[in-house]
């Protein structure tokens, strides 16, 4: 039987120090959602993001059962004139048998409150457009006409690539980057994460 959302604990590790058991379970969760290319990768339980976006991974869990995952990602972004100490969602998933329930939700909305006690300014991110009402759900917004330009200055990767449908999500943490925030609205934003995250 799947536990209620209140019934279940989040655990919080750099990506690096997740339990291997743990591990095990969110990797077959992130394989289930995008399958990898080769059976090595597949079998890999080696960290799958940029060491240099310091991934924070964050899991509710009840007993020894993985029920959904994420992991955070952060770096500082030169926007609107100025330097933010940004973060975004990667790799949320939750276990197929155990959605509809809110734990996905109750994560994200958890991450979401993480990242803005942990001092970060502004939080972005990509999702597919039918996934905006979920994140809406969880306390994230949608930021009008935004585009998140990923991968590197040499080698860009903007989320409004033709073979997307993706809307931008972002939260606002602190005075400051609220005040900001129409800045934000219908630009171009250079996130930059690298080639291996490319849009978080």
């Amino acid at each position: 039987m799947i536990p209620a959302p209140a019934q279940a604990t989040v655990l919080t590790y750099p990506e690096e120090a997740v339990p291997t058991g743990l591990r095990r379970q969110v990797r077959a969760l992130q394989e289930d959602a995008w399958p990898s290319s080769d059976e090595a990768s597949a079998a890999s339980l080696a960290p799958v993001h940029d060491p240099a976006l310091r991934p924070v991974s964050m899991l509710l869990v009840a007993g020894d059962t993985v029920l959904a995952a994420l992991d955070v990602l952060t770096k500082e972004i030169t926007h609107a004139g100025r330097r933010w100490a940004a973060g975004g969602l990667s790799t949320v998933v939750t276990r197929p048998e155990a959605r509809g329930r809110g734990h996905g939700g109750r994560l994200v909305s958890i991450a979401r409150e993480a990242m803005a006690g942990q001092g970060l300014e502004v939080g972005l991110f990509t999702c597919d457009r039918p996934l905006q009402a979920f994140y809406d759900s969880a306390g994230w917004r949608r930021l009008p006409g935004a585009v998140l330009v990923g991968g590197t200055a040499e080698s860009p990767f903007p989320s409004d690539w033709s073979a997307f449908d993706k809307v931008t999500m972002a939260c606002f943490f602190t005075d400051g980057s609220r005040a900001a925030e129409p800045a934000f609205r219908n630009s171009r934003i250079a996130l930059h994460p690298g080639r291996i995250d490319k849009l978080w």
